[in-house]
């Protein structure tokens, strides 16, 4: 089972707003089928569907918040009341000439809710096994994508390597900015 690629899930889900620039990617049931589909999740989908999913990327979006600003235990508050809401089971399985492995099974009656328990399961696993402080937002201003961080080194400060090119240019902008001036004030002193 490989629980890294349900806890994607949360984040591609949380990363599916941006409140900060008004950017939202989760409107339309088109939109929806769009992210189940990248996961391999598939199903009749629909508009209540659209706002349950909206509702959980709020949820999901607490527990990431509450994480990356060092308040754990609200993290885990909200992560078991997702839990509890989305209950799932493992299961034993060798589709597709593999050897035998385990699933996640939902036990939810909807798409979007098998969805929600695969998501909130792998982020509760990844949480517990790499440490809840791995759960961060983007440090590049004004990205607020989420992500996970796996590095060794436990230094992940960028949703992605182009947020974190961006903010490596701005701070190197900023200091050759405030060395000329310094330097023009030098010569003008």
């Amino acid at each position: 089972m490989e629980l890294a690629s349900y806890a994607d899930r949360a984040v591609h889900l949380v990363n599916t707003a941006d409140p900060y620039r008004r950017r939202d990617d989760l409107t339309t049931v088109e939109d929806a089928r769009a992210l189940l589909s990248k996961q391999g999740a598939c199903g009749r989908l629909t508009n209540a569907d659209v706002q349950e999913l909206r509702t959980l990327r709020d949820r999901l979006r607490e527990v990431f918040d509450a994480a990356d600003a060092g308040s754990q235990q609200a993290a885990v508050d909200v992560l078991n009341e997702l839990l509890e809401l989305y209950p799932i089971r493992p299961a034993i399985s060798n589709h597709d000439d593999c050897d035998w492995h385990l699933h996640l099974v939902e036990g939810v009656p909807t798409t979007s809710a098998a969805y929600a328990a695969k998501a909130c399961m792998g982020l509760a696993v990844q949480a517990t096994e790499l440490g809840l402080d791995r759960l961060g937002v983007c440090q590049a201003a004004p990205c607020r994508d989420v992500f996970i961080d796996t590095s060794t080194n436990r230094s992940r400060r960028y949703c992605s390597e182009r947020c974190a090119t961006r903010a490596n240019v701005a701070a190197y902008r900023a200091r050759r900015k405030e060395a000329a001036l310094a330097t023009a004030g030098a010569a003008a002193a």
